[in-house]
């Protein structure tokens, strides 16, 4: 990847856990002590939860293992991003990595400092988990890749990931 590419991209992932980061302070300071903060009666609150696990209340007080994992994850999305032609055709791919990072950095964080992670948004109409912008950056990019696999990409598009590193 040109090193034009690798700065956009460092600065869109600082920008997205920097926004990330914020929100959570924001939420830790306005809503820790307080009541939830209702946007949408009986729909959408800002709610402060503490979660000792990962997305949707999985691997509760796991945290080494959590930890661990998104050093992996972090580690696997950096040798794609290398791997990857530089190409328009490869482009959702990089902007895929660049969130799925951002999300787990910006939850990475919170458990090495906090030891949990801060969420904060909550839909109450469908009593979803509550979760963050991190979060949201994980699945909304998850989602993107399955559809980019499914319709728009071919195997052959994948061969490249599976030669050996030199």
């Amino acid at each position: 990847m040109k090193l034009r590419h690798w700065i956009i991209n460092i600065i869109a992932f600082i920008g997205l856990v920097g926004v990330d980061q914020w929100t959570k302070w924001m939420a830790a300071t306005n809503l820790k002590e307080n009541n939830p903060f209702v946007l949408w009666d009986g729909i959408f609150e800002f709610y402060y939860f503490e979660n000792h696990g990962a997305a949707f209340g999985i691997l509760q007080n796991q945290r080494i293992l959590l930890i661990a994992m998104t050093a992996i994850i972090f580690i696997a999305i950096i040798w794609v991003l290398i791997k990857i032609p530089n190409t328009k055709r490869y482009l959702p791919i990089r902007i895929v990595g660049v969130l799925v990072a951002a999300g787990a950095v910006g939850n990475f964080i919170d458990r090495i400092y906090h030891g949990y992670v801060i969420d904060f948004l909550y839909f109450k109409l469908i009593n979803f988990p509550i979760f963050n912008l991190a979060d949201c950056y994980v699945v909304i990019s998850m989602i993107t890749l399955t559809l980019l696999i499914c319709f728009y990409y071919k195997d052959e598009d994948f061969e490249l990931l599976k030669k050996k590193i030199i």
